[in-house]
C-alpha cells in the first residue's frame, strides 16, 4: 500500500472500516513512533459502532483523536469539531479518517473536495464478502460506484476485510481475495490490503493468503446493540 499521508477509509454497513481505519493509525504509529498520527473518526451517521470508542488506545499510543462532538454519548448529533481540518493546516501530521454512513456518510468528503484535492490521499474501501450488499462481485461494484459519486474521489484501493471476528477462517479471507480480484479486474481499482484478526490463522495459513501486503489486526471496537 502506497505510503499516503491521509488515508481515508470508507465502506458498507458491517465492512469492519472502523476496526481497520484504527488499526491503519496504530500501524502508522509503529512505524514510526515519532510521528504525529491522528485518527478522525468522521462517521456521524451510525452510533452504533465507532472508532471513538478505542479512544483510551489510541490516547496511549500518542494518536491525536478527533470525534464528532457528543460520540460515545446516548446524543446522536451529527456535528463535527474543526479539528477534521489539522491534517491539511499542519503538514507534519499524517493520518487516518474513517468515514461512515455509507453513501450518506461519503457526502462529507465531498464538502472538503477543495482541501483534498490539496493533500496527498487515499480513498480505501473496505470491504467484507460475508456481510449483505458486498457479497458477490456486481453488488460490491454498485457500492463502490454509489461511494465515489457521494464522496466526489475515486477510490485507489480496496481492502479485504473478509472477517468474522474470531470466527475468521482462512476460506473466508481467500473467498475475499477471490472476489474483489474480479471486481478489480472489471473496476481498475487495486487490492491494497488483506486484513486478519490476530491469533485467528496460523503462520502457515497466513501464508497461503495471495495478498501483496497483510495487516493484523487487534479488536479495538466494542459492539453497542
Amino acid at each position: 500500500m502506497e505510503d499516503k499521508r491521509l488515508k481515508i477509509v470508507i465502506g458498507a454497513y458491517g465492512s469492519g472500516k472502523s476496526e481497520v481505519s484504527v488499526n491503519l493509525a496504530l500501524s502508522l504509529k509503529r512505524e514510526n513512533p515519532s510521528a504525529k498520527v491522528l485518527m478522525a473518526d468522521l462517521d456521524i451517521v451510525n452510533p452504533f459502532y465507532r472508532s471513538a470508542d478505542a479512544a483510551k488506545l489510541l490516547e496511549e499510543n500518542d494518536i491525536r483523536l478527533i470525534s464528532p462532538m457528543y460520540a460515545n454519548s446516548n446524543i446522536d448529533a451529527p456535528v463535527l469539531s474543526g479539528e477534521v481540518n489539522v491534517i491539511f493546516d499542519d503538514e507534519s501530521y499524517s493520518g487516518v479518517y474513517d468515514i461512515g454512513g455509507e453513501d450518506m456518510g461519503a457526502t462529507i468528503l465531498g464538502s472538503m473536495r477543495t482541501k483534498l484535492e490539496l493533500i496527498d490521499a487515499d480513498l480505501l474501501m473496505a470491504v467484507n464478502v460475508r456481510r449483505p450488499f458486498t457479497s458477490t462481485v456486481d453488488e460490491i461494484i454498485i457500492m463502490a460506484s454509489e461511494l465515489q459519486a457521494a464522496a466526489k474521489m475515486k477510490i485507489t484501493g480496496f481492502i479485504n476485510n473478509s472477517n468474522l471476528l474470531g470466527e475468521t477462517t482462512l476460506e473466508d479471507l481467500k473467498k475475499g481475495e477471490e472476489i474483489l480480484k474480479e471486481v478489480s479486474s472489471r473496476t481498475g481499482i487495486p487490492v491494497v490490503l488483506t486484513t486478519v484478526m490476530d491469533g485467528v490463522l496460523t503462520e502457515e495459513e497466513l501464508m497461503q493468503l495471495d495478498a501483496s501486503e497483510v495487516m493484523i489486526m487487534d479488536k479495538t471496537i466494542k459492539y453497542a446493540y
